[in-house]
């Protein structure tokens, strides 16, 4: 029988390039795409990151490729991620990263100018809705969160899910996916409303701000 690892660890070998396949979230286990993780942001990433407003913390920023893009772009750009690897190549990158869950404290917590998340991390948890409310805490009252989203017509949902990696499989963790169609009952939820939504090459995105 397969023991089974924390997903931290089976992430970490995914990150240094081990084949790795996420299973639960689909009706077939999906190649993780770490390499478009691993490489230098394109277009439809540039046009996500032209939302951000102002220093950025980049939720869940994995090995640093956004968060990279937006110091380039002349932001003040905090990565943190609970996997020690993705620091790690967030650091290599340069740009400034931490060990951190994204519900213990946070540096500058109250003054950040863009929450980010992109890349599937409102999934993080499996409560898109607290995910979202610790967000808004993290933001100055004119801050705004910037998120990624499955297309239109991909309802939302909340399954368990594990990592593989050759042999190594993760403990089982809860993930969420969230479309276009589902983010603004969640925004208004949270006190917050869909400022604007767009897309490029096929990636959606919403910005979030404060309720008026």
């Amino acid at each position: 029988m397969t023991q089974l690892e924390s997903f931290s660890s089976v992430f970490a070998l995914a990150l240094r390039g081990a084949p790795c396949h996420v299973v639960g979230l689909h009706a077939t286990p999906a190649r993780l795409p770490v390499g478009d993780w691993v490489r230098g942001a394109d277009a439809a990433d540039h046009a996500i990151l032209a939302q951000c407003d102002g220093a950025t913390i980049d939720i869940g920023c994995g090995p640093g490729r956004l968060a990279a893009a937006l110091a380039d772009l002349g932001h003040v750009v905090l990565g943190i991620d609970v996997v020690q690897e993705a620091v790690e190549q967030t650091l290599a990158r340069g740009v400034s990263a931490l060990q951190r869950d994204v519900f213990d404290p946070i540096p500058g917590e109250g003054r950040w100018g863009t929450a980010l998340l992109a890349d599937g991390n409102v999934g993080i948890g499996g409560d898109p809705l607290r995910l979202i409310g610790r967000a808004r805490q993290l933001l100055d009252p004119r801050g705004r969160i910037v998120v990624e989203l499955a297309p239109p017509g991909v309802p939302t949902t909340t399954s368990w899910a594990t990592l593989e990696c050759g042999d190594a499989r993760s403990r089982p963790f809860r993930w969420s996916v969230v479309g276009v169609d589902g983010i603004a009952s969640l925004a208004t939820e949270a006190g917050m409303s869909v400022h604007s939504l767009g897309s490029r090459a096929d990636r959606w995105f919403g910005v979030l701000q404060e309720a008026l």
